[in-house]
């Protein structure tokens, strides 16, 4: 029963016994899985890491309100929105679409799947008027919405580390808003979670944001109302 259960889901099921407590390594396991969390918490992000000028395109390095990791934590509102000296930095222009990273609550997410994303993508959107591709230190979800009003962008997809769990502490998530701007909420986004060796693959997941942004495109919104229906091949 244990092997049939272990090989539905990475959770913690089926761990055995010792006496009244759990196996000393399952015991071992949890702590280096609730270490690596925590740790993924506190990592900051390294933006020279992703080696983004191989993309092609014009970049910009921005910083949340949150002057440090301390205050990004403590201060959720912080992480919602950029620095004076960052919003100096942005130039609007008109743009089909903006691409933003940000650390959120998992540097090592954005720093193992956040280009290998960008690469995976960047050929569907071929012919896309593209801002310049944003990296965010400190920042959550909702900074993109006041990223992609400045740069003048239709629509912003944000990818960000994800609040780590004890099974994946590296999962990277996407959220896409159209017509951005500050006071969107999370029901005005489309999310795609998971994003990570273990969950959605970099191929997967960027034919199924390329969809919703063609939908978004037309129907000219995001959120509860924009359904991802895209039809997957026989074995994906």
């Amino acid at each position: 029963m244990a092997a049939f259960l272990k090989q539905f889901t990475p959770a913690r099921v089926a761990l055995g016994r010792s006496g009244h407590s759990v196996p000393t390594a399952e015991l071992l396991r949890f702590q280096l899985d609730h270490a690596r969390a925590r740790d993924a918490v506190y990592e900051g992000l390294d933006a020279g890491s992703l080696d983004l000028p191989r993309f092609g395109l014009p970049q910009l390095l921005l910083h949340s309100a949150a002057p440090d990791r301390a205050a990004y934590l403590r201060r959720p509102d912080l992480g919602r929105r950029l620095s004076a000296a960052s919003r100096a930095q942005v130039t609007h222009g008109e743009y089909d679409a903006a691409l933003v990273i940000a650390d959120g609550l998992s540097a090592p997410a954005v720093h193992r799947h956040a280009a290998p994303l960008v690469e995976a993508l960047l050929p569907l959107l071929a012919g896309w008027r593209l801002a310049p591709l944003t990296v965010v230190l400190q920042g959550r979800v909702a900074v993109g919405d006041e990223i992609g009003e400045l740069l003048g962008a239709r629509q912003v997809a944000v990818l960000i580390g994800e609040r780590p769990g004890l099974s994946s502490p590296d999962s990277l998530g996407v959220y896409l808003t159209w017509e951005p701007r500050p006071g969107r909420t999370d029901a005005e986004r489309n999310c795609i979670s998971n994003v990570r060796t273990e969950g959605i693959s970099y191929s997967l997941a960027a034919r199924k944001l390329h969809f919703l942004m063609q939908e978004a495109r037309v129907r000219k919104l995001t959120g509860v109302e924009l359904k991802e229906d895209l039809q997957l091949g026989a074995g994906e």
